[in-house]
């Protein structure tokens, strides 16, 4: 009977330590969104192309009107393109030392049946929520890359013309694809503190 109870025991132990373990390695996903900051410095490391699958898995776990899911993504991982796309603008010194760039794009066009005919033929149809589809696909980028250790910053694109337009004619990008926002992702140089944005006074509880 003793050891019996010795071995449960010791089992007991093995299995709240490897909780433990995992509970210390990971954090939770609150933990995450409460850590994320925007990192707009780096150290030049490069990131693994496993990384920026797992990333953009998380991209594409996002939800979206009716399942379109119009997300597109370009992902550049070579130091000189990285350099001549986007090293001249706005603080090109972040994409520069960062280890990978991913364009967050959206198709604002989709092939779908009218809605309520389900044996109607499919035909061309505006994507009028595109934007908070990828919006959406953006922030989980965003937390990924931070569950990762690693760093990014949102930097904006749509609807600024004048700074899309460039990225999308080097990096061949179509015309039925708008650029949403263009994010430098690499090992953080920097490690600022997360800004406490909680403002009860922004919330109405049952009505303004």
């Amino acid at each position: 009977m003793k050891k019996i109870t010795l071995i449960l025991a010791l089992l007991s132990a093995v299995i709240i330590s490897g909780c433990a373990s995992r509970s210390e390695s990971a954090p939770s996903a609150l933990d995450v969104i409460m850590a994320r900051t925007s990192i707009r410095s780096f150290t030049g490391d490069p990131v693994s192309k496993e990384q920026l699958e797992t990333i953009l898995k998380a991209g594409m776990a996002a939800p979206s009107a009716m399942n379109v899911q119009p997300w597109r993504f370009v992902v550049v991982t070579d130091k000189e393109k990285i350099a001549e796309v986007f090293g001249s603008g706005f603080r090109g010194e972040m994409f520069t030392q960062a280890g990978a760039v991913i364009v967050v794009c959206g198709e604002t066009k989709m092939m779908r049946k009218p809605f309520g005919q389900p044996d109607a033929p499919e035909e061309e149809m505006s994507n009028i929520f595109w934007f908070e589809d990828c919006s959406a696909a953006t922030e989980n980028i965003l937390l990924a890359v931070k569950a990762l250790g690693l760093g990014a910053v949102w930097t904006a694109g749509y609807p600024a013309a004048e700074r899309t337009a460039p990225i999308a004619a080097a990096l061949g990008i179509p015309e039925s694809t708008d650029i949403l926002c263009v994010i430098p992702v690499g090992v953080p140089a920097e490690d600022p503190e997360p800004k406490d944005k909680w403002k009860p006074e922004n919330i109405h509880w049952e009505k303004w």
